[in-house]
Parts: structure tokens; C-alpha cells; sequence
């Protein structure tokens, strides 16, 4: 098992979070970008920089995800693309997107993303505070482990 990180779209905590817990469970952590990220110091994640262009440290990582990996990221299409390659996903809100839920959520981000290139911006009214943190903290909890474990039976 492998927990691969989105390093542009997760935020610091939940990148730390996640990075050690890997180290507690002797998980590798790698971490996709086109910078380095910072992680707290001696938490070892292994840094996969690619080139400054769209779409590169997604293509990365699901060039190396495999199932039975877990990957955190909020980018949507990504997510859709490790979904289809049976990879376990989680936001850093603690929603574990799978084959039933990733349609939905694309379409809603299409949707939006279509009113923004028009002008039309909904008023965002997403807050990210105790709740979504606990949130997280209780998916990714539950999947990492439950990943882990089979991991080592396997």
C-alpha cells in the first residue's frame, strides 16, 4: 500500500496528518507537485516534482496509484480518474468518493466551473473549521486503516 498525496490541493494539516500516519504505520507517502511541499521535518515523504505544466502531477500519480492504495486530493477529475482505476479516495473534507458518488460530483464541478467561465461566480459559502477537519480525520482514519490491514495480510 501506498498513500499518495495531491500536494497542490491538500492543505497543510491534512498533508501532515496523513504523512504521519504513514510513518506510524511504515506506509510509504509520496507526494505529487510541481514544487517542493513542505512536510514536518522527519516525516519521510518521498517528493515526486514534475514539470510546470497543467495536469502533470495528476498524470503522476495515477501513472503509480494501484488498487489497494489510498490517495488524497479535492481535485475532482482526478479523483475521477483514480475512482475508474479502483484507487480509494478521500478529500480533505472527509468525503470518500467511489464509483456511485464521482459522477454526481463532476457534474456539479463542471456546472460550476461552466458559470464561472461566464461571469456567473456563485457565492461560495464553504468553510473548512472543526467540522470538516473532524470530518476528515474520521474518513481517512477509517480507509487508512482498513487499507493497511489488508495490506499486511496480503
Amino acid at each position: 500500500m501506498v498513500l499518495h498525496i495531491d500536494g497542490d490541493s491538500c492543505p497543510r494539516n491534512v498533508r501532515d496528518l496523513a504523512a504521519k500516519a504513514g510513518r506510524r504505520e511504515g506506509v510509504v507517502v509520496v507526494c505529487y507537485a510541481n514544487r517542493p511541499i513542505p512536510f514536518d521535518r522527519g516525516i519521510p515523504v518521498e517528493m515526486v516534482i514534475v514539470e510546470k505544466t497543467e495536469g502533470a502531477a495528476d498524470r503522476a500519480l495515477v501513472a503509480r496509484a494501484v488498487p489497494g492504495d489510498l490517495a488524497l486530493t479535492r481535485d475532482i477529475p482526478l479523483a475521477a480518474d483514480l475512482v475508474e482505476a479502483s484507487i480509494a479516495v478521500v478529500n480533505d473534507r472527509g468525503a470518500l468518493y467511489s464509483k456511485e458518488n464521482i459522477r454526481e460530483r463532476l457534474s456539479v464541478r463542471n456546472f460550476m466551473a461552466g458559470l464561472n467561465a461566464v461571469g456567473l461566480k456563485p457565492e461560495s459559502t464553504a468553510q473548512y473549521g472543526k467540522k470538516e477537519w473532524d470530518e476528515f480525520v474520521r474518513t481517512f482514519d477509517r480507509e487508512f486503516m482498513k487499507l493497511v490491514r489488508v495490506s499486511k495480510r496480503g
